[in-house]
């Protein structure tokens, strides 16, 4: 029986892209089943992958450019242009400018890490004559509460002597105005739609600083900082636009940057899938499969909120199919998603290893667990259908078919 399998991944932070993991899979899947077909829709929610996937999908055009990075430096970055829009659209992933990725391990502070290249990144579409601009907000390296990002693009923050902040997240904590006289006014004239995870909100215990800073290299007590700091940038916004953003839907993306976009751009912030699935027909490919296969670098017991594998399966369980993630790490929690529409779940890890070995052969670890998956499914099938020989041994053991053509054996009952 030929297999109508869909792979539907997000990437895997620091290691394979979207894309890169589908190809991936996908080998895998012809390894241990070559005359399967294969459908594939490279899931990106924001981050990493957003621009390019958006720009191949609509015939687009990608432009290359250098901004400041999350630890001041300069680093390679882009923009890409839309086709067949009606107005011309700009498509921003935050990540080119302000990502982990791009945030050396020794430096991974976000009490300093700025998202100014974000702002550049916004200016540079501005100057290519954008009307519309797609913001996609992911896999940030940063929890400046997008500050940087409004810097570059004219707002100035200010501590109580009427003095421009220093950059980075912490530095928020001494500021008392916002002074929003020299922004660009090209931004009047745009609109900003941004991708967010809509769980994502800036304060209180779930807030952007307890439960992300973590991950970005903040200490416990640096995490205390910068829940404070973002407190104090949520009310200076409120008095400068009269925006409130403290618990708004989406606000604590990327290390608070859709505050920043809500409150200061005046953007408009989206669940990320609602922007990503204008483009992309998932829910056609899954009418077409028997299978889906998604994954992410981590499945825990997060997933369920906004991330690639949830979403995925969420849409599969819909029309009654069987979904399989595979991740690089298993986290706490991670049985929640069987709630969610995961039937099955594996690390694509088989041994001990660390996480820079990790990330270098990511694409060779993942290949081989797509395989293996498909491996193990492939005799569970032969199972469902046994031979005819099989069933008859079955049967002389006391087990018979009473599933019609399904094939599925149960135990002879008198």
């Amino acid at each position: 029986m030929s297999m109508t399998i869909l792979i539907a991944p997000s990437g895997f932070k620091e290691s394979l892209t979207a894309d890169e993991a589908t190809a991936c899979i996908a080998a895998g899947i012809l390894r241990a089943m070559p005359d399967a077909t294969i459908l594939k829709a490279p899931m990106v929610d924001g981050g990493e992958g957003f621009t390019n996937a958006l720009v191949n999908l609509t015939g687009g055009t990608l432009h290359r450019l250098s901004v400041t990075g999350p630890v001041g430096d300069p680093v390679d970055s882009f923009i890409g242009f839309m086709g067949g829009q009606p107005v011309r659209t700009a498509v921003i992933e935050m990540a080119a400018a302000a990502g982990l990725r791009l945030v050396p391990r020794d430096r991974r502070d976000p009490c300093l890490t700025t998202s100014f290249g974000v702002g550049e990144l916004i200016g540079a579409a501005l100057d290519a004559g954008a009307e519309r601009i797609l913001l996609g907000c992911g896999d940030s390296g940063v929890n400046d509460g997008g500050a940087g990002m409004a810097e570059a693009l004219g707002v100035r923050f200010l501590d109580d002597s009427g003095r421009p902040l220093a950059r980075g997240g912490a530095a928020l904590r001494h500021l008392a105005s916002i002074d929003m006289t020299g922004i660009d006014p090209r931004l009047a004239k745009v609109r900003i739609d941004a991708a967010v995870n809509w769980h994502n909100v800036l304060l209180g215990p779930k807030g952007v600083a307890r439960v992300f800073g973590p991950q970005k290299g903040a200490t416990p007590a640096q995490v205390e900082e910068l829940a404070a700091a973002m407190e104090v940038h949520a009310k200076a916004i409120e008095r400068a636009t009269g925006i409130q953003v403290d618990t708004a839907p989406g606000a604590g993306a990327s290390g608070g940057l859709g505050a920043a976009v809500l409150g200061l751009l005046l953007g408009r912030l989206h669940p990320r899938y609602e922007i990503v699935m204008q483009y992309l027909d998932l829910d056609a490919l899954i009418d077409r499969a028997n299978l889906v296969i998604t994954a992410e670098g981590s499945l825990d017991g997060q997933t369920p909120y906004g991330k690639v594998p949830s979403e995925v399966a969420r849409r599969a369980k819909l029309r009654g199919l069987p979904v399989i993630a595979l991740a690089g790490t298993i986290g706490k929690g991670v049985t929640l998603n069987f709630e969610h529409g995961i039937d099955a779940f594996a690390s694509i890890l088989k041994r001990p290893c660390s996480l820079e070995e990790a990330i270098e052969n990511a694409g060779k670890l993942l290949t081989r667990a797509a395989e293996d998956a498909v491996r193990l499914m492939s005799v569970g099938i032969r199972l469902a259908r046994p031979p005819a020989r099989i069933v008859r041994r079955m049967a002389e053991n006391g087990l018979v078919c009473h599933s019609g053509d399904t094939g599925l054996l149960r135990p002879h009952s008198d």
